[in-house]
């Protein structure tokens, strides 16, 4: 008996064989179409990205040319009032005359009001605060000063403007040297080319460095150190007659400031009991609510445990159900309650897991604000002894008069800022 002939493969019939040879010629030509459009669109690109550098380059230079131009004519600005500044520093002469007469009556205010912010910089966080009682102490502080100041002599102003003249000197020669240097940055830039091979690329060149600032703030800060220069060499030029005042005068000041710091104090010593107080009411109704939900959060775990044994059991008995033989494996409604039952179970055991979740979730951001609160209590706490202990302190300013003797050394050991500050509250 002979083998029966192999089995033919599946073949095409020349319909399908036509399509397909149609199908590869229009596929052809659509690809052929699509990449004549996208070399078009390619040169088109190339030409006009290339006339878009050249023009970028172009007008980078000129606006570099023109920058170049700014910043040397500020600096050449600067220069000059540099030198007018050297120039009135040295014609200033300096007549001193030493004063025995001072205001002994303001060593224990100026050290009662240092001792009370030092007392109050020993608060911590956010009780460490810029509040009225303050800048009340500041202000007083910086009026003690300032009449102290105003008792001295010519040789005192003298000093003093020298001091002025000498910081926008300062200010004046770091300015002219970051002109300097830009300038040379700007133009070494300029002369750099497509050809220098200096040039690379750089890491994300098109940032912001940080302190970067605006045009107009560049202008206003030269304009602000020439003319703080110039205010100051008007000053130097014209000096003012000597500021004479009264004794009741300057006891009338003290006093008044002495009457608003205490009150700032005693405001603010009973903003921060009212503080301390919402802090502690705050803090134990957070407790009771901590409390109640982690006895929420044990209900649903317990319920969670229930849920997932009644899972256990719908599953148990599905799969038991498997087991029935032939034609008794029948979808019956028990198997469509209890399919529908693992579905339900299902349901609620993820909704019960999420909510536990977001109640352990919740618990855990209340015991860390609880723990928060309870860091801000006891600063709180600091803060209010500090207080009391600069109340307790300013006993002391209870009959504040002046005195005709100041150490000759307090002048120069006042800084150069709080010299001008008093000659502006002088005026």
């Amino acid at each position: 008996m002979s083998a029966l002939p192999a089995k033919p493969g599946l073949r095409n019939v020349v319909s399908e064989w036509i399509n397909n040879n149609h199908q590869l010629s229009a596929t052809a030509q659509h690809e052929r179409r699509v990449s004549n459009g996208i070399r078009q669109e390619g040169s088109s690109l190339r030409n006009e990205t290339n006339c878009k550098t050249t023009w970028d380059e172009s007008d980078t230079s000129r606006r570099l040319s023109d920058r170049v131009w700014d910043v040397a004519r500020w600096k050449e600005a600067l220069e000059t009032c540099a030198q007018r500044v050297d120039e009135e520093m040295e014609a200033l002469t300096l007549s001193k005359e030493q004063t025995e007469q001072a205001l002994a009556a303001t060593a224990v205010p100026l050290e009662v009001g240092s001792e009370c912010l030092t007392l109050r910089d020993g608060r911590r966080g956010y009780e460490l605060a810029t509040d009225p009682v303050d800048e009340q102490l500041k202000k007083e502080v910086e009026l003690i000063e300032r009449v102290q100041q105003v008792q001295q002599q010519h040789i005192d102003k003298a000093f003093e403007q020298l001091c002025v003249l000498q910081e926008a000197r300062h200010q004046l020669t770091a300015d002219l040297q970051n002109k300097i240097d830009a300038l040379d940055i700007d133009m070494s830039c300029l002369s750099l080319t497509i050809k220098s091979p200096q040039i690379s690329l750089k890491t994300n060149p098109t940032r912001i460095p940080s302190g970067s600032s605006t045009p107009e703030e560049w202008v206003q800060f030269s304009q602000y150190n020439v003319a703080r220069a110039q205010e100051a060499m008007q000053v130097s030029q014209q000096m003012r007659e000597d500021m004479s005042l009264t004794r009741a005068q300057l006891q009338n000041e003290l006093d008044i400031q002495r009457r608003a710091t205490d009150f700032a104090l005693r405001k603010r010593n009973h903003q921060e009991e009212q503080a301390r107080d919402e802090l502690e009411w705050q803090i134990r109704n957070t407790e009771d609510e901590m409390a109640e939900m982690e006895s929420e959060i044990h209900g649903l775990d317990a319920d969670l445990q229930a849920k997932t044994a009644s899972l256990k059991l719908a599953h148990t008995r599905l799969e038991n159900r498997t087991n029935r033989p032939g034609m008794d494996l029948c979808r019956d409604e028990v198997q469509h309650g209890l399919v529908n039952e693992v579905q339900q179970l299902e349901a609620t055991i993820t909704a019960l897991k999420q909510k536990l979740s977001e109640a352990q979730h919740s618990l855990q951001k209340m015991k860390l604000h609880h723990s928060r609160m309870l860091q801000d209590l006891s600063r709180k706490q600091e803060a209010l002894s500090l207080e009391q202990r600069s109340m307790n302190t300013r006993t002391r300013l209870t009959s504040p008069s002046c005195s005709e003797k100041t150490p000759v050394l307090l002048v120069p050991l006042t800084n150069s800022s709080g010299r001008r500050n008093l000659q502006l509250l002088a005026q």
